[in-house]
Formats: structure tokens, C-alpha cells, sequence
């Protein structure tokens, strides 16, 4: 694990910037990537800071390719979602210039990044989730409900509009590109954060999600629920994702629902490693192809974090992410 050369793409968000200095910090040789050259995480002491072009320009293949054959990469670690279609196809490209990858399959891709895929992966195995419609499917919807209307990719907290009443929810569906509308769900929100094997078996961290900014925890606290912690689990089958990945719900007076699956770390992962589960550590471990140990994944209940907009750094003169 000492000194693998791993190189972690968006290290400007916050899965990027933590998942990059907890490399370091385990002993990883860490080169930073990010699309933007005034990423945050480019300035991450002991970080190696590379830029690459956007996983949508067309120059992204071939650069990401060429970079880790030229910084030597043992090991990529996405931190990005929409990069994942376009690393799929790159595995082979990747593992032929000695990087290797443990990424999702397509399929399972697909169903965290469409939440109109995803909610029927969940309704196809009877997984509490919020009832969910595309615009043209309205009709169906209860007339007098609440509902939120949000894009139908992309982080489910971004470009969300709550209304009440299907006539509202109708006219919001034509504020937002490619929506979907939802049951809105109320209760206690929760994340789960996860670290699935090839073989299916996962440990899995819950916390509750007490403060969030920006869809992002701001406060968390581990905690315990079997009935949560074996929703969690039916979930992760349903969509057959593999890798670290988070996903998010709600505990209402009904029961819990799972409102998505994010094919990435989570923005506060720190709080289950503070809690004791070495996340960092196998997924580390099984991205160079070794084994989970997932007594390592056990965590206590009752660890909050929380998290605070700080300096990182002032500079005199121009910066640049060195390219490649």
C-alpha cells in the first residue's frame, strides 16, 4: 500500500480533496487531478497537482490515458460520477499502461446517474424509494401532493424544486431540463457510506445528515438501525453497484426511503473514518487487487464532524496545475 503511485480525478470537490490527503496521509504517492487549474485540492500539500481537460472535451481519452502513463499511476481512484461511462471504456487503455481501475459496470453506472433508472431498479426489487414520474406521466400523480422536481441526472440536491399540487409540479417541469418528479419525502435525511466487494458483500457506515450546505454535509453522526442498514443493503443489490459509493435517504415515520445512490465517496466520508472504519485503507487495498477486510469497516455510533470553510493557502504570483 506504501508508496502506490494513485492518481484521484476531481480533487477540486470535497470527495476529491479528502480521498486525496487520506491517500497521503496513508503513505500513497497522490497525483491530484482536476479539469479546473484553480482547483482547491491542486494545492494540497504533498500532493502531486496535474490538470486535465473535462471528461466532455474531446481531448480527455487520450490525456487521462497519457498521464498515467507518464506519471507512472498504479491506480486510478474517480471521484467524479460523470467521469465513469468514459473510465469504463478506458479500463483496458488504462491496465495496458500499468493504472488499474475498479470501477462499476455501465449498467450499474447508469442507475446512480438516472434517477428515473434508478427508482425503477428500486421499485423492480421492492426497495422503499419516493413514487416517482417523468413529466408525461403526471397524469398519474396524486393532484393535491407534494412533490419536488429535479433534474433527472446529476447530484440530486442541485436545480430542486419543491411544489405542491400536480398543476405546479407540471409548470416546474418546464424551469428544469430533462426533469422527473418525485414524492417529497419527509424525515430525518441519512447517508450510508459503502464500500462493496466483487462479490457483493459491503460494509456499510450510517450517519445522519444534521446540517447540509450546497447538498453537502456541513454536520453529520454516525448511528446505528438495522431496518436502515438492511434497506441500505437491498438497495446496493438492486442497483449491482461494486466500489466505494454512498447512498442517501430519509427515516420517515413510515419507515426509511432511499432517495439515491452516488457511485463516489461521500462528501463527509471523514466521519465514518473517525468512527473508526478504515475506508481509505481497503478501498485502497482492493484497488491494487487485494482483499476487503471488513472487521476494518466496523464503526461506533454517536462520532459527529463538522466541517468548515477554511484558507488553504495565499500565494504571490501564478499557480499552475502543471499539464500534461
Amino acid at each position: 500500500m506504501t508508496g502506490a503511485r494513485v492518481l484521484v480525478t476531481g480533487v477540486g470537490g470535497q470527495p476529491g480533496f479528502d480521498l486525496a490527503r487520506r491517500l497521503h496521509q496513508l503513505g500513497a504517492t497522490v497525483i491530484g487531478v482536476d479539469a479546473d487549474p484553480l482547483a482547491n485540492g491542486l494545492l494540497l500539500d504533498g500532493i502531486e497537482p496535474r490538470s486535465c481537460p473535462h471528461v466532455e472535451d474531446s481531448r480527455y481519452r487520450e490525456a487521462l490515458v497519457k498521464l498515467c502513463d507518464t506519471e507512472a499511476v498504479d491506480a486510478v481512484a474517480p471521484t467524479v460520477e460523470s467521469e465513469l461511462p468514459a473510465l469504463i471504456g478506458l479500463a483496458d487503455e488504462l491496465a495496458a499502461v500499468g493504472a488499474r481501475t475498479w470501477l462499476p459496470t455501465y449498467r450499474a453506472a447508469a442507475s446512480c446517474r438516472d434517477k428515473a433508472v434508478f427508482a425503477q431498479a428500486l421499485a423492480e426489487a421492492a426497495v422503499a424509494h419516493p413514487a416517482t414520474w417523468l413529466p408525461e406521466q403526471l397524469d398519474d400523480a396524486p393532484a393535491d401532493g407534494e412533490f419536488v422536481v429535479k433534474p433527472r441526472t446529476g447530484q440530486g440536491s442541485r436545480g430542486v424544486l419543491e411544489c405542491r399540487g400536480r398543476e405546479q409540479a407540471r409548470a416546474a417541469c418546464l424551469l428544469i431540463e430533462d426533469p422527473i418528479v418525485q414524492t417529497r419525502v419527509i424525515g430525518a435525511e441519512f447517508t450510508a457510506d459503502c464500500l462493496v466487494g466483487d462479490d457483493g458483500r459491503a460494509g456499510v457506515v450510517l450517519r445522519w445528515r444534521l446540517l447540509t450546505k450546497g447538498g453537502l454535509s456541513i454536520v453529520t453522526r454516525t448511528f446505528t438501525d438495522p431496518d436502515i442498514d438492511a434497506l441500505v443493503r437491498a438497495t446496493l443489490a438492486a442497483v449491482g453497484i461494486r466500489g466505494w459509493c454512498c447512498v442517501q435517504g430519509f427515516a420517515t415515520d413510515a419507515g426509511p426511503q432511499i432517495t439515491e445512490v452516488n457511485a463516489r465517496p461521500a462528501g463527509a466520508f471523514l466521519a465514518a473514518e473517525a468512527a473508526g472504519a478504515d475506508l481509505t485503507g481497503q478501498y485502497l487495498a482492493a484497488l491494487l487487487g487485494g482483499p476487503i477486510d471488513y472487521d476494518q469497516l466496523a464503526y461506533q455510533p454517536g462520532v459527529a464532524l463538522t466541517k468548515y470553510v477554511d484558507t488553504l493557502a495565499v500565494t504571490t504570483g501564478g499557480r499552475d496545475a502543471r499539464t500534461h
